[in-house]
């Protein structure tokens, strides 16, 4: 049953909120909801910051599902309340003549941050496609995508909706596959999460929060032109251009909102069926490292009842 909030917070209560990343259309609904001031309507005073390594998480935090399963299991007191994303938007992408399906990775070389997830997602996509797993991986702190164009990397991740359309844009001749193609769930590639405190002792906050920043996803739907100009006012360092095609992407797509009209919300099946998918080729890991013994009840890192 979805909670219900009639009236406005009294009190400008301040939220906090932390993206994983540097400001890009995953987050357009957080930016539209403080900018239009529907944050302020529901009596919140709300900032937005973006990640940084090693820095503490806000009230609420972005996440890339798949680094928000394995904190999860690592020990984050978090829950996911709201499902940004409704279709995927992970791909693996690739540069060079010779690579033309995943099998082809075999012998060459991946970029990545050295996570778990990733490891499970490529050699799924391999073995999907009847190869054997065997590739070199170089863990990079810098921009993988500047050496996926130099050819320092043959294959790394990226994010369709923003990176792939930077290539498009840019004219690059960079190949992608997508995760569901080749032996990984479908699944909601960015969500945010609460921080279990935050939503045990400010109920009222957290529903208000998640009420606006639906309010402002359905706005980035419904004018995706204005959705840029208002990320592009927040974070005027971006390519004008870049951020407009992926504002339109992200409709057009149904990344947003799905073809039924589904915003916002998870999907009990996927999350379950990604979770099997992670523990069981070991990228579940507790603090110290060590594989998860036992399953996780997934049901507990995620909920839909801030959404009506």
């Amino acid at each position: 049953m979805a909670c219900a909030l009639t009236t406005p917070l009294q009190a400008a209560e301040p939220v906090s909120v932390t993206l994983d990343w540097t400001p890009n259309t995953n987050f357009v609904g957080l930016y539209i909801a403080q900018a239009l001031g529907l944050y302020e309507d529901a009596g919140l005073s709300v900032t937005i910051e973006p990640f940084v390594f090693g820095q503490a998480h806000g009230d609420v935090a972005a996440f890339g599902i798949l680094d928000f399963y394995t904190a999860r299991a690592a020990g984050l007191d978090a829950v996911g309340v709201y499902a940004v994303t409704q279709t995927e938007t992970g791909r693996l992408a690739y540069q060079g003549h010779d690579i033309h399906r995943p099998r082809d990775l075999v012998g060459k070389r991946y970029g990545g941050f050295g996570t778990t997830w990733e490891k499970a997602v490529v050699d799924a996509m391999i073995m999907a496609d009847n190869g054997v797993p065997d590739y070199e991986i170089a863990t990079y702190d810098g921009s993988l995508y500047d050496a996926l164009r130099a050819g320092q990397i043959d294959f790394t991740l990226e994010v369709l909706t923003w990176q792939g359309v930077e290539n498009d844009l840019a004219g690059r001749d960079i190949g992608a596959f997508r995760y569901a193609d080749y032996g990984v769930p479908e699944q909601h590639t960015i969500l945010l999460a609460a921080d279990a405190a935050f939503l045990a002792e400010r109920p009222e906050t957290a529903l208000a929060f998640v009420e606006a920043t639906r309010a402002g996803y359905r706005l980035a739907v419904e004018n995706p032109a204005q959705a840029a100009e208002i990320l592009m006012a927040a974070a005027p360092e971006l390519d004008p251009e870049l951020v407009l095609a992926s504002s339109r992407l992200m409709v057009d797509g149904h990344y947003l909102m799905a073809e039924d009209g589904t915003i916002g919300e998870f999907d009990g099946r996927r999350m379950e069926q990604l979770a099997d998918f992670l523990f069981d080729a070991g990228a579940l890991v507790d603090r110290d490292g060590a594989a998860l013994a036992q399953r996780p009840d997934i049901s507990e890192w995620y909920t839909n009842r801030y959404l009506d």
